[in-house]
């Protein structure tokens, strides 16, 4: 790596998604861009970036990180092998929050980071709880003051601060899809997009009040920008992973932002995909698996067993649906006793059918991050039903479409107007996976996997393979802080492909 690479500040890092897809694009054969700093306040998420920050310091990570990953080895027993690797990954990956009384020790370190280039980009997205549809919902309800007071709608402005102090050429900011119809306050209707756009544009004059020429032209990496770059459409800045090789239906914002002083053109625009990928054709090859059991002996024969009694159900032989039914005994024929749970480490190399170069790893000699939940016996019988029931239908059961004897003891499903009717969501074999969110840590009843003979929800490893994470890509914390930030992640094979659009506006600086 040289002086000559492209520095990036990543801020609310995050698991580093964004940053591991700028880090890996190429050109002419040669890695163009290069993260000088990336901040991340959670301690689990640092510490994931702390490690791969530490890998991207070699050229072809040695043999004692793998075994670190195989937990042959301690994360002290490899740092301590690699001194030198290890303080550039600790000055990389910085644990600090972003907020007002930071801002001073924010700056210097920016400034430091980036010495006397001038040419770079700052890349990231405020934490988007509070602006997300299902989080509104709740938060409203339960307190629609503490929502609009939530201090996460503010994080932008740490944003916009260091846009007004360090002015980068360009910036990529992402965001949820539902800032679009986020409101800023109770009493008067405010849309927060507009605002943030508007601020975005002119972070000085947000910020300071002042310095009106330092200016943005704000596009979309997806839709053509209109002649007057003012008349572009909220929804246009709006990105469908799906359409692009991510093999998950995920709806993301994205803003791309260039210095009014340095624009020259119109930024290039992702390229479509000519099909979508499939959330087999992307996990697929991985190691079959089982549930685990909780509140109860956690064996492969109790398994097999608590799943061999639907055979004998009250819901089962009530069932009119006489397909259904005949494809539910002959699925339960099935299941067997060979799987294991998986853990950290499972020891079986995967071949993955799609993006094999970005995928694999041959020196990590199988998978990692690739255990699987405990569920109670009667969430095994849900989720066996709605598996076997998207293999036929071809879509994921609602709630309704649930035997009565299934139905969970939960206040949603006594209401007349359900608010969350789909309860229990299978990924749909041939299709992209939907969505995968932070609340994957919660429980796994959104993420069923599509293959019945397993009767579980998605894994970590899984997730991060449809957010398109190299398999060598380690996430530090246990399993709930994992899927956390697998969750709240950037593809990082989109981010790749944004980076590709951010090295050509900059190619035309020169």
């Amino acid at each position: 790596m040289t002086s000559s690479l492209i520095p990036i500040i990543d801020i609310f890092a995050g698991p580093g998604g964004l940053g591991e897809g700028f880090s890996a694009f190429k050109s002419g054969n040669q890695h163009k861009f290069k993260i000088k700093l990336s901040i991340e306040k959670e301690s689990s998420e640092h510490q994931t970036l702390e490690l791969r920050a530490f890998f991207r310091q070699f050229t072809k990570a040695p043999s004692e990180y793998y075994k670190y990953l195989r937990k042959e080895i301690t994360k002290e027993e490899l740092f301590s092998q690699y001194p030198k690797e290890y303080t550039a990954a600790q000055n990389e990956a910085w644990k600090i929050e972003l907020a007002e009384k930071n801002r001073s020790l924010v700056k210097t370190r920016i400034n430091e980071a980036l010495g006397n280039q001038t040419n770079w980009v700052l890349i990231g997205g405020p934490p988007c709880q509070a602006y997300s549809l299902v989080g509104r919902s709740r938060m409203r309800k339960v307190n629609p003051w503490k929502y609009a007071k939530d201090h996460r709608h503010k994080l932008y402005k740490e944003y916009l601060q260091i846009l007004a102090d360090h002015q980068p050429p360009v910036f990529v900011m992402e965001n949820v899809k539902g800032l679009l119809s986020s409101q800023r306050t109770i009493t008067k209707k405010e849309n927060t997009f507009d605002l943030i756009l508007a601020d975005l544009k002119n972070p000085s004059k947000a910020v300071y009040g002042n310095n009106p020429s330092l200016a943005y032209k704000l596009f979309s990496v997806s839709h053509e920008s209109p002649e007057n770059p003012e008349d572009i459409k909220p929804e246009s800045f709006v990105v469908r992973s799906e359409e692009y090789g991510i093999p998950q239906s995920r709806h993301r914002i994205i803003i791309l932002g260039i210095r009014s002083d340095i624009y020259k053109a119109n930024p290039e625009l992702l390229k479509l995909s000519k099909k979508q990928v499939t959330i087999q054709t992307a996990i697929g090859d991985l190691p079959k698996l089982r549930s685990g059991i909780s509140k109860g002996e956690d064996t492969k024969e109790n398994w097999q067993n608590t799943i061999k009694t639907i055979i004998d159900a009250k819901w089962l032989n009530e069932l009119n649906d006489k397909s259904l039914k005949k494809a539910i005994i002959k699925a339960t024929s099935k299941i067997g006793v060979k799987l294991e749970r998986g853990g950290s480490f499972v020891n079986k190399e995967p071949s993955p059918k799609i993006y094999s170069e970005w995928y694999l790893d041959s020196a990590l000699l199988g998978v990692c991050n690739h255990e699987t939940r405990a569920h109670i016996k009667q969430d095994l019988h849900r989720y066996f039903f709605a598996s076997v029931y998207a293999s036929i239908k071809k879509c994921s059961p609602k709630l309704e479409d649930f035997p009565k004897e299934l139905l969970p003891l939960h206040k949603n499903v006594k209401k007349k107007s359900i608010i969350f009717n789909d309860r229990f969501k299978v990924q749909i074999k041939g299709k992209p996976s939907t969505t995968v969110v932070s609340h994957i840590s919660k429980d796994g009843h959104y993420y069923i996997h599509y293959d019945p003979s397993q009767c579980r929800s998605l894994t970590v490893r899984e997730a991060a393979r449809l957010q398109t994470f190299p398999d060598n890509y380690f996430f530090e914390g246990n399993r709930t802080q994992q899927y956390h930030q697998v969750g709240n992640a950037v593809p990082p094979m989109l981010a790749y492909k944004i980076a590709e659009i951010v090295y050509k506006v900059l190619e035309n600086l020169k």
